[in-house]
């Protein structure tokens, strides 16, 4: 009897298939913003592409942690995912920061080219020498300065100003060079580090300003198109390497298929947001753009000493793809 029963359970579990694993992504972005809503994208598309073999569960507003906790986490095998900041990341693959290059892009499309390219491929293997597969160059837009004191039009107007930025040695070095006294915060603490005065600014591209309603601890946005930001959809190359090569596959394609939803709805938002921020009470002003780009010039500089075929590379890559 004990046998009989023992093989029906077994051809029970044979007929309903291999059981589906589920694995999570991590992102610190609020709903509604682009990286939000194409990691739930992605998520869609890998349980329909693998048929249901493997199930993602997204954890937005640094529900898993913080975007540092993350890459450390799937260095070790404990998290699968994360669409994950290009500041916080390149503390793991310093190669990321060279995308943020000050001025280095004049438009999304620009900079989507480039990392489409050669280029990206570089970024890519660079990324899996530390464990990272990059599943897609997903767009967090041109970043613009906002802060409380006054508007920004030249780099002057920025000195003594504690401007938040990112754990990211790119923008730091910008806002020195510029004069400002950065200081390096997690985004999950920037809205009540604004709200209580504990920095004066901060840098953001608009989406994430918009969509973690920062707008409304913030008198003025000055239009610095500083750097740009890319969302890196990275998975762990521990756990990634389990999965067959057809899900392996599947996963790669979905990551690129949100990737391009992704860029489009930030392009979008991007065209529409400086009249929603202006309506909800926000300044806005444009700066004098040749004198921040002289101001930020020796940043090429530092960066050309640790990267300098990468620098000249990527450098050359923007001019190729600027139309």
């Amino acid at each position: 009897m004990k046998r009989k029963i023992l093989a029906c359970v077994a051809a029970v579990l044979l007929a309903a298939g291999p059981a589906a694993a589920q694995y999570q992504l991590s992102h610190n972005a609020a709903p509604g913003n682009p990286k939000s809503d194409a990691s739930i994208r992605f998520a869609e598309l890998v349980a329909e592409k693998t048929e249901g073999r493997v199930n993602i569960d997204v954890g937005g507003s640094a529900q898993f942690g913080e975007d540092a906790e993350a890459l450390t986490n799937m260095r070790l095998g404990t998290l699968a995912f994360s669409a994950n900041s290009q500041g916080t990341s390149s503390a793991v693959v310093p190669e990321f920061a060279l995308l943020g290059l000050p001025f280095l892009f004049e438009s999304l499309p620009q900079a989507w080219e480039v990392m489409d390219g050669p280029f990206g491929e570089k970024l890519s293997a660079a990324a899996e020498e530390q464990g990272l597969v990059v599943l897609g160059f997903w767009d967090n837009g041109i970043r613009q300065t906002s802060n409380n004191v006054r508007p920004i039009n030249v780099p002057g107007d920025l000195a003594g100003l504690k401007i938040r930025t990112p754990p990211d040695p790119m923008t730091i070095d910008i806002f020195t060079a510029l004069g400002a006294n950065p200081q390096p915060l997690a985004f999950s603490e920037l809205y009540i580090a604004l709200q209580q005065g504990v920095v004066d600014g901060q840098e953001n591209p608009m989406i994430n300003i918009y969509s973690s309603k920062l707008h409304e601890v913030q008198k003025y946005i000055s239009l610095t198109n500083h750097k740009y930001e890319a969302t890196l959809l990275l998975a762990s190359k521990a756990i990634f390497d389990t999965f067959s090569p057809e899900d392996q596959e599947a996963i790669r394609e979905a990551g690129i298929e949100a990737g391009d939803f992704n860029r489009e709805r930030s392009l979008n938002d991007e065209a529409e947001l400086r009249t929603t921020l202006e309506e909800a009470g926000i300044e806005f002003n444009e700066v004098e753009a040749d004198a921040f780009v002289e101001a930020t010039e020796a940043v090429y500089g530092k960066w050309r000493e640790q990267f300098p075929d990468l620098v000249d590379e990527v450098v050359a890559a923007a001019a190729a793809a600027k139309k």
